[in-house]
């Protein structure tokens, strides 16, 4: 059939004696339309996943938190911790260091090192020396009985008895220096002029030297406690407690605690200013 001839109606093929071409399968144009159709549908939505794909990493990206920990308003939190401390000690993990320091201020001179030498001999060139203590003073007491106001402890052969003053050697063996106690140094010692303590044995009161045992110590140290005279004192033995001191016969002994007139009065002394 020439080209320039048009080609017959397909609408009556009988008529004219054309026929369509049986080798085809009916429809096939259309199933190669449906089939590009479909192709360019699934490579549209790749492409669409795909960019949005890449513009939710880009959000994330911009949604991470800030260098000051802060994020993106907005967006939630899902119990991310406000501050992270590393635990103490040799654990391999770094210390915590302070995030800001403060400003530096200009033409500040930074603090003296305590551990210069030269500015702490400088330092201590400049101070005034310490003032000296002033010496310690002895105090030295003379033991006055209140029922007898005319006599007082007196050294008599090694014994410590309740005298009269005669004279200027017995006001020298009348006179003690009283001393922080031995075994208590709340208490008081009193030792003689030659050196000699004072203590009780076999419940007498006389002067020894002392031994450094720890006994001696004991013997030789008396706690002041209140008496029902005004201005006088009761002397406890620290080792032999509801014990005190008092004069019998004239001798200072030591004897238990009695509620009587008589031993109240007995063991109750003024301790005065030394005579010596």
């Amino acid at each position: 059939m020439p080209e320039d001839k048009s080609q017959p109606s397909q609408e009556h093929p009988w008529e004219n004696g054309w026929a369509p071409d049986t080798s085809r399968a009916p429809g096939t144009r259309r199933l190669w339309l449906a089939g590009g159709m479909a192709m360019a549908t699934i490579i549209a939505c790749i492409t669409a996943i795909a960019v949005s794909d890449k513009e939710s990493d880009r959000d994330s990206a911009s949604a991470a938190p800030s260098a000051d920990g802060a994020t993106v308003p907005g967006l939630i939190s899902f119990a991310t911790p406000s501050e992270t401390t590393p635990p103490k000690g040799k654990s391999g993990l770094s210390t915590a260091r302070e995030t800001t320091k403060a400003p530096r201020q200009q033409n500040a001179t930074p603090p003296e090192s305590a551990s210069d030498p030269s500015k702490s001999a400088a330092h201590e060139a400049s101070s005034p020396p310490p003032a000296p203590k002033p010496p310690a003073t002895t105090t030295w007491r003379s033991i006055r009985a209140v029922n007898y106001p005319d006599r007082y402890w007196h050294m008599s052969d090694g014994y410590v008895k309740l005298d009269p003053v005669r004279g200027p050697e017995s006001r020298e063996d009348s006179t003690f220096k009283q001393v922080k106690g031995l075994a208590n140094s709340s208490c008081h010692s009193f030792a003689t002029h030659d050196g000699r303590y004072l203590r009780h044995r076999n419940f007498v009161l006389r002067a020894e030297r002392d031994d450094g045992s720890t006994l001696f110590a004991q013997d030789a140290t008396f706690c002041a406690r209140g008496s029902s005279y005004s201005g006088a004192n009761m002397l406890e033995s620290v080792n032999y407690p509801g014990y005190f001191l008092r004069h019998k016969n004239f001798v200072i002994r030591l004897e238990r605690y009695d509620y009587s007139s008589q031993y109240l009065a007995d063991s109750s002394f003024r301790l005065m200013d030394g005579l010596a």
